[in-house]
């Protein structure tokens, strides 16, 4: 089966600790939908707030925080078994991430 990466871009500094209780809550819950989707969550993460880690450019610079300045940052990342890309957007349209941010779906090289 496929897989895809699955973005999830959250407010900066994207720290999850300051996400609304119910947001929180439907992330929990969100298992469920997927299930009932058919997508196959291989592996995911959240991330620690974009304040807590360091970028490198290609001069070879280094600064703290995320690469990018900017609105959203990535808070979280997963790898999904879907059919196809338009399957694995099903799952990404009911992620709470979209309350606040949004979800990036890509394919994986080589799948």
């Amino acid at each position: 089966m496929p897989q895809f990466a699955m973005i999830l871009y959250t407010p900066t500094p994207g720290d999850w600790e300051s996400a609304p209780p119910e947001e929180m809550e439907a992330h929990e819950t969100y298992a469920a939908k997927v299930d009932e989707i058919g997508v196959k969550p291989v592996t995911g993460y959240a991330l620690h707030p974009s304040t807590q880690g360091k970028s490198v450019s290609r001069d070879g610079g280094v600064k703290d925080g995320a690469f990018v300045d900017g609105p959203y940052v990535i808070g979280g990342f997963a790898v999904l078994e879907a059919n196809d890309i338009d399957h694995a957007m099903e799952m990404a349209k009911h992620n709470p991430a979209t309350w606040r941010g949004g979800v990036e779906i890509r394919p994986l090289m080589g799948e």
